[in-house]
């Protein structure tokens, strides 16, 4: 991705399949930290999100890295967790009745930018 005056080095990650309140939780982690500091944070992060972000971060981090851009330099300048389409499945229950089950997708957007 070529990286324009003001942009930063984005990487999404689509249908991701974890719940965006419970990615939030692990985004709110590394939003506005170096990026070493936050591949760092991650790996130690108890959270099934965390396996998820690590991953864009590390896309977003080589795309800066093929527009040669600095690595120690970079810092986490977005994250953004937006909900998904939602998979509806059915279970089911007794005396003939069923429950709806939703499983949650998200949207994991990471930008990455060289520090001002």
């Amino acid at each position: 991705m070529r990286k324009a005056r003001d942009m930063a080095w984005t990487a999404i990650h689509r249908y991701a399949r974890i719940a965006p309140r419970k990615a939030r939780l692990v985004a709110d982690l590394i939003r506005g930290r170096r990026c070493d500091d936050a591949l760092a944070l991650l790996k130690f992060t108890p959270k099934r999100a965390a396996f998820f972000v690590t991953r864009v971060l590390k896309s977003a981090m080589a795309n800066a890295n093929e527009d040669e851009a600095s690595m120690s330099d970079l810092v986490v300048r977005e994250v953004r967790i937006d909900a998904g389409p939602i998979i509806k499945r059915f279970k089911a229950k007794d005396r003939g009745r069923a429950h709806s089950i939703q499983k949650k997708t998200s949207h994991i957007v990471v930008a990455v930018d060289e520090k001002d």
